[in-house]
């Protein structure tokens, strides 16, 4: 299954025209973010996703493309639009992923969370930029559908030391800026849900995993409930808050109650 996202396609082209304008070179699905939620025909950003069960659809696709400034065009009509030239940003599964330090081990608790990655940018530019910024980038993810394999808009960094980790999480904002690309986006620790508690090893709390970390930099610890109130009661860390990692890996705050 190959990706392909079309941008600048307005808002009044619906699922149906872009089928019909695309099925001519093979069997195809068009979606998009949250389709199944939101019961539109219409794509509500003015982009869509077109996902291709067959390599040559793909080739043929292309082929008919025209470059412009180191992009693709492609000229559509239907019934509500006349020769609208759309952009076509084909996606390889080979770009959600990026090794660039292949002899640094991969450490999960040097890894970080970037939030609102644009979906045009590959692992290796998320890589480049990031090791530019803080240096010590081993690897860098995109964080796919794990049916569709079209990009969420988030990435995981990995760092190879805990010196660029700590001054990326510290930052909590980036700039990302590539090409046409150039947007902030927010950078938080990579929260595991498979981690005891750092303080007791899993002794006072069944030996289940630990639910919060705290991602100050005093801190960067898993804890059961137990020892996080233990341990935050202490003066100047009472106002640290827990992270949770919820859906799509996304980590998320939540306020703590005390005992």
């Amino acid at each position: 299954m190959v990706v392909f996202e079309l941008s600048e396609l307005g808002g009044s082209v619906c699922t149906k025209e872009i089928t019909t304008s695309f099925n001519q070179y093979g069997a195809l699905v068009v979606d998009w973010p949250h389709k199944a939620e939101s019961k539109s025909y219409f794509p509500p950003k003015g982009y869509a996703f077109l996902l291709f069960q067959e390599e040559r659809g793909v080739q043929k696709l292309i082929e008919t493309c025209h470059p412009e400034d180191d992009k693709l065009y492609i000229t559509v009509s239907s019934p509500t639009i006349k020769n609208k030239a759309v952009q076509i940003r084909p996606w390889r599964l080979a770009d959600a992923d990026y090794v660039l330090d292949a002899s640094m081990p991969l450490d999960p608790r040097k890894t970080v969370f970037v939030g609102g990655v644009p979906r045009p940018l590959k692992a290796y530019e998320l890589a480049t930029i990031m090791d530019r910024l803080y240096g010590g980038v081993c690897y860098a993810g995109i964080d796919t559908d794990p049916e569709l394999k079209y990009p969420k808009g988030a990435g995981r960094v990995a760092f190879s030391n805990q010196q660029s980790y700590i001054a990326a999480i510290s930052a909590r904002f980036v700039q990302l800026q590539h090409g046409d690309i150039d947007k902030r986006v927010e950078v938080k620790p990579y929260v595991l849900d498979d981690q005891m508690c750092d303080e007791c090893q899993g002794q006072r709390c069944g030996g289940k995993f630990a639910p919060f970390f705290c991602a100050n930099v005093t801190c960067l610890q898993y804890y059961c409930e137990h020892c996080w109130a233990h341990i935050h009661s202490r003066s100047g860390r009472e106002y640290h808050k827990p992270l949770v990692k919820e859906g799509a890996d996304r980590p998320r705050a939540v306020p703590f109650r005390w005992c």
